[in-house]
């Protein structure tokens, strides 16, 4: 059952500490086939030295293993609820990569400050609340997901142009169309939570990017009228 999106979330799994998103099995990574509202994650706290495709476990939107040997990621929940809530994504990917989780335990939301951020999200990326008492002991891994959403409601931001969100006290979580570009997402943002971190260290004033030049970056690689590239 969903053996090329198996594939390719083994392999985008295999990519987080290629790009040293991850330590030891600290992340995972989930893609979606919506024709069949089935989504293929990585099973629990398996090593990568020995994870394979077949290991990939397969599961529903009510958060239920579909197939799978394996105890599918603890996280399987929060991915379900940003599926069936965020209807244009294929993929989330949850790491604990340093220089993001140092702004979400800060409880920041990433401001825009330069034309790496812009190009991959139009605007800043927001930092979730903490989950309250009765959360946490209701379903956790699931009302982490609606934290998530509920942040994008109230905040009136698009998912698909901020394709990412920090929660506080806890690490990101970043999606996209397909794995490959969601792990790409997952890089975009820790660089530029490094970049922000050193910008702020060397002035503490630095200037927000104007609008003008966040809108012509993130259009002239999205949208329409987007020219980047071949």
């Amino acid at each position: 059952m969903l053996e090329k999106l198996k594939k390719e979330v083994f392999e985008a799994n295999l990519e987080l500490p290629r790009r040293e998103l991850i330590k030891y099995t600290w992340g995972n990574v989930s893609a979606i086939d919506r024709e069949s509202n089935l989504f293929v994650i990585k099973p629990s706290g398996v090593d990568y030295d020995v994870m394979t495709a077949d290991d990939m476990v397969v599961c529903n939107l009510d958060g239920e293993v579909i197939e799978g040997e394996l105890n599918p990621s603890s996280d399987m929940p929060t991915h379900a609820v940003l599926y069936k809530s965020f209807k244009d994504i294929g993929s989330i990917v949850h790491t604990h990569s340093t220089w993001a989780t140092i702004w979400s335990q800060a409880g920041l939301d990433v401001p825009v400050y330069g034309t790496t951020h812009a190009d991959t999200f139009f605007g800043p990326v927001p930092c979730a609340r903490h989950l309250t008492e009765e959360e946490i002991n209701k379903n956790y891994e699931h009302e982490t997901g609606s934290v998530i959403v509920e942040t994008f409601e109230e905040r009136n931001i698009n998912p698909n142009e901020v394709p990412g969100v920090l929660l506080h006290g806890h690490a990101p979580f970043v999606w996209a169309e397909n794995a490959e570009k969601a792990v790409m997402n997952a890089v975009v943002l820790e660089e530029v939570c490094k970049m922000n971190l050193f910008t702020l260290q060397l002035n503490q004033e630095s200037e927000h990017l104007p609008n003008r030049i966040l809108n012509k970056h993130y259009e002239r690689k999205h949208g329409e009228n987007s020219y980047y590239g071949q």
